[in-house]
């Protein structure tokens, strides 16, 4: 049986639209280890990038921030087709790409994938 929790999460709008949500600490954590994060523990202080994760995990990461192909796309310059192509390893993204979208997620880069 699931555990039925109440979170005191925050909305910040921009232009008639969420843009950030702020949620607690465990929450967060709770959400990360959801996604499929080793152990689900930031050892980071909240407010820093957290560690790189694999490419492979960009459609996670992007559903995690409740983004659509559409939205992250927009945000880091591409098609959204071609976001598709990245997410399902079709295309591997360049350099700039890969920065735009670790800079769109919040995170610090790309691990390599082999």
């Amino acid at each position: 049986m699931h555990e039925k929790r109440s979170t005191n999460v925050q909305m910040i709008m921009r232009d008639g639209q969420v843009e950030y949500a702020v949620l607690p600490w465990a929450d967060y954590q709770a959400l990360l280890r959801a996604a499929g994060w080793e152990g689900g523990e930031v050892s980071e202080a909240p407010g820093r990038p957290m560690a790189a994760p694999s490419l492979a995990e960009l459609a996670t990461l992007r559903e995690a921030q409740n983004m659509s192909q559409e939205q992250l796309a927009r945000a880091v310059g591409i098609s959204p087709s071609y976001l598709d192509m990245i997410e399902t390893g079709e295309r591997q993204p360049d350099s700039a790409i890969q920065r735009a979208l670790a800079r769109a997620l919040g995170i610090v880069e790309w691990e390599v994938d082999s």
